[in-house]
C-alpha cells in the first residue's frame, strides 16, 4: 500500500489568503494542516506521496524535502485547468503504479490514527465516516448510510439526507478498484470522490465504514478554520517577541518572532499572530493574524487577517481581509 496526501485544489472558498498560500500549508497552532496530517502518515511507515498542481510546487517542494516524501506535480496553473481528485488518482497511478492506496484529503483534520483505520481495512475498500449530528451541515457533504458498518447507500450533497453521518476525505482503496478509475473517466462520470464511491456502490462493490468521533475538520471555510484552531491549540507557543508591561497574554496563544506588542493590548486566547506584525493597544482573540501585518486601536474577533495588512483604529468581528489591506476609521 502506498499513501498520497491529496493537495491539488486552489482553495478558492478561502480566498484572498489562499491566493498565493495552499490551503494545506495554512498554520493551524504551531503547524501547518499538513504537518499535522503528516504526523499521522508518519505512524503508518507507508511509501507516501504529495499530489499538487504546478502553481503550488515550489511551496509544497521544501515541506516535502523536510518530511522525506515525494511531489506528483499535476500541470495546471489555475482552477479551471485542475484535474479533479479521481483525475488526479489516474495521474498518480500512472506514475508511481497501480496498488493499494491509502488516501487523504490535503485539508481533512481528523482525530483518529491512521494505524487504527488501517487495522480495520481487509482488502475491501474503507472510508472514515464522521456524524455532523446536523442535517442541514450534512447537505454540504457525501452523506452514508451503514449496516453495520458495511455502506448500503452513498449520496453527494443530497437535498434531503437519509443520515448525518458523512465521508470525510479518507480512504483505504485496493487495487482493484483503483484499477476501475479509467473506466469511471472514460464514460464521463462525475469527477469527485463521493460520485465514484456511488457508483461502486451500483456496480455491487463492498465499501466499509470506519466510524470516528471526537473532531473532524474540513477547512473549507473561515468558519472551520477558525474552529479547528480553537480544538488544536492547546498549549502556547511564543517565540522572541518584544512586548510591553502593560500587555496582556492569554494563553493558548502562538506568537511568531520579530513581533512587537505595544501600549496596553491584550492577545488571545486562541490567537495565532504571524512574523514581525506591530500591535498596539488592540486586542487580538479567537483570530489569525498572518505576518507583517500592523493593528492599532483595533479590536479582532473571530476573523483572519492576511499578510502586510494596517488595521487601524476599527473594531473587526467575523471578518476576511486580504493581504496589504489598509483599512481604518478615524485619525
Amino acid at each position: 500500500m502506498k499513501a498520497v496526501i491529496m493537495a491539488g485544489g486552489y482553495a478558492t472558498r478561502l480566498w484572498p489568503i489562499t491566493k498565493d498560500v495552499p490551503k494545506a500549508l495554512l498554520p493551524v497552532g504551531d503547524k501547518t494542516i499538513l504537518d499535522h496530517i503528516m504526523e499521522k502518515v508518519m505512524e503508518t511507515g507507508l511509501e507516501t506521496y504529495i499530489s499538487t498542481n504546478r502553481f503550488f510546487e515550489s511551496r509544497f517542494r521544501p515541506f516535502a524535502e523536510r518530511w522525506g516524501v515525494k511531489l506528483i506535480v499535476e500541470d495546471t496553473l489555475h482552477e479551471e485547468e485542475k484535474l479533479g481528485t479521481i483525475g488526479a488518482l489516474k495521474k498518480i497511478i500512472e506514475e508511481i503504479g497501480l496498488d493499494d492506496y491509502l488516501i487523504i484529503a490535503g485539508d481533512n483534520l481528523f482525530s483518529f490514527s491512521l494505524q487504527d483505520f488501517l487495522k480495520r481495512y481487509d482488502g475491501k475498500s474503507l472510508i472514515a465516516v464522521y456524524d455532523v449530528g446536523d442535517p442541514e451541515l450534512a447537505k454540504r457533504y457525501g452523506v452514508v448510510l451503514l449496516e453495520g458498518d458495511r455502506v448500503v447507500d452513498f449520496e453527494e450533497k443530497p437535498a434531503v439526507p437519509k443520515s448525518t453521518l458523512i465521508s470525510t476525505g479518507v480512504y483505504a482503496l485496493p487495487k482493484d478498484v483503483m484499477a476501475l478509475i479509467d473506466e469511471y473517466l472514460a464514460n464521463g462520470h462525475r469527477d469527485a470522490p463521493g460520485y465514484f464511491l456511488s457508483w461502486l456502490l451500483k456496480r455491487g462493490i463492498e465499501i466499509r465504514a470506519y466510524r470516528f468521533s471526537e473532531f473532524w475538520y474540513d477547512i473549507g471555510s473561515a468558519d472551520s478554520y477558525l474552529e479547528a484552531l480553537k480544538t488544536l491549540l492547546n498549549e502556547s507557543h511564543i517565540e522572541e517577541i518584544q512586548i510591553s508591561p502593560y500587555s496582556k497574554i492569554i494563553p493558548p496563544v502562538v506568537i511568531k518572532r520579530g513581533t512587537k506588542i505595544l501600549g496596553r493590548s491584550i492577545i488571545g486566547p486562541y490567537a495565532y499572530i504571524g512574523e514581525d506584525c506591530v500591535i498596539e493597544n488592540s486586542d487580538v482573540s479567537d483570530s489569525i493574524v498572518f505576518r507583517g501585518t500592523v493593528l492599532k486601536n483595533a479590536t479582532i474577533w473571530r476573523s483572519i487577517i492576511d499578510e502586510k495588512c494596517e488595521i487601524r483604529n476599527l473594531e473587526l468581528k467575523k471578518s476576511l481581509v486580504g493581504g496589504h489591506a489598509k483599512i481604518q476609521r478615524g485619525d
